[in-house]
């Protein structure tokens, strides 16, 4: 199996929003990172994936199975972290592990332990006075004590300090040198995805825009930066899109060496996925 998650042509209708026709895997061994801005279809996606709510069509396959028919095989498979902890703030970590160890068959008291030593959470401290990345902590622990092979993770690292973000990073590459294991990691924190995801993909208003490595969007594209008479002259098949401002104008390009050495006078910088995003949103198509 070369796909721990396979999702085609995936579809749900709301009055006010369509998920429209979502297609996209995980590698096994990989980190996908999930962006888009609020209301793009993340979370949405995420729940369809989980069952929360059901698809009005198109396939979810997880380990290969339907994530319909086979939900109760699945789910013990998977971990998932969402924003915020909902776990009861008068109970303890030691109570988290006693309820869950009876739900899932492969509870490992032992990995709950030294999750909870390596984050250096106490047991027998109240949920309620632990702070937001402490809360984050314990939801991370709690996901990764029943042994899961898939990991889904949505905004998990929101509104965290840059060291406890990292310490979160450092575990999830640790999670996927199991190349049994994956990934799906829906953040706004594109820098944390510039760190740690192999691909990217990109929801906008309910579609995919793109799904592609992260090294060939951040290390291949660029930006070009020019006048008006200078931007008049450049080929438009070299750009993705572009954008006027008040200095002149900016144009994504999808290789920036090839433009580098096409336009020697003029200015191509790096682009981030943010700057990748803002281009596809915002940005005129050639």
């Amino acid at each position: 199996m070369d796909n721990i998650l396979e999702i085609s042509n995936l579809s749900k209708h709301y009055p006010t929003f369509d998920l429209q026709n979502i297609s996209f895997s995980v590698p096994c061994g990989s980190i996908v990172g999930l962006v888009g801005e609020n209301g793009a279809g993340k979370t949405t996606t995420i729940k369809l994936i989980l069952n929360e709510i059901r698809r009005d069509s198109g396939n979810i396959r997880v380990f290969g199975m339907d994530n319909i028919r086979e939900e109760r095989k699945i789910k013990e498979l998977i971990g998932v972290v969402f924003d915020e902890s909902y776990f009861y703030g008068e109970f303890r970590a030691q109570d988290i592990a006693s309820i869950l160890k009876k739900v899932y068959r492969t509870w490992d008291d032992a990995l709950f332990s030294r999750c909870l030593a390596q984050f250096k959470l106490p047991k027998d401290k109240m949920i309620r006075e632990y702070s937001k990345g402490m809360k984050m902590k314990l939801s991370i622990a709690s996901a990764l004590a029943h042994k899961p092979r898939l990991l889904i993770l949505d905004e998990a690292t929101s509104g965290l300090d840059p060291i406890i973000r990292s310490d979160i990073l450092d575990l999830l590459l640790d999670f996927i040198q199991d190349e049994t294991h994956g990934i799906l990691f829906s953040s706004h924190i594109t820098s944390d995805l510039e760190k740690v995801a192999d691909y990217i993909t990109f929801i906008h208003e309910g579609k995919i825009v793109f799904h592609r490595s992260k090294d060939d969007l951040i290390y291949r594209c660029g930006i070009l930066k020019c006048g008006s008479a200078d931007f008049q002259r450049v080929n438009r098949k070299d750009l993705i899109r572009w954008r006027k401002n008040e200095f002149g104008y900016e144009a994504l390009v999808s290789n920036r060496a090839a433009a580098c050495r096409a336009y020697p006078n003029l200015v191509v910088d790096n682009a981030s996925i943010d700057d990748i995003m803002l281009f596809f949103v915002k940005g005129e198509k050639p």
